[in-house]
């Protein structure tokens, strides 16, 4: 994935990192992509604090409707992947909305 960090890139990390009041990020997000999108994404920070959780794939599945394939590509960067899922399930833990999913 080195290919995909260029100077944009770079340019909406910088942004990102500086925001830090929800509602000025939540429409940024709303610019930046389309309604599905903001929810598919979110779906998949679920999906991972659900993972986390120890809930099965079934159930992640019958809770959230997130697809086998997309469940899996979650476990898949939980355990691989660069660290992401782990550092923002870091930060919901900090916040008092971390791991625990019933």
């Amino acid at each position: 994935m080195a290919d995909i960090r260029t100077s944009d890139v770079d340019d909406l990390l910088t942004v990102l990192a500086t925001l830090d009041d929800p509602d000025t990020i939540f429409a940024l997000l709303e610019d930046l992509f389309t309604v599905r999108e903001i929810r598919e994404t979110s779906q998949r920070l679920l999906v991972a604090r659900m993972l986390a959780a120890g809930k099965s794939y079934a159930a992640i599945e019958a809770e959230t409707g997130a697809s086998a394939t997309t469940i899996a590509r979650v476990s898949k960067c939980l355990s691989y992947g660069a660290g992401g899922y782990a550092k923002a399930l870091e930060v919901l833990q900090d916040q008092g909305e971390g791991v625990p999913v019933s």
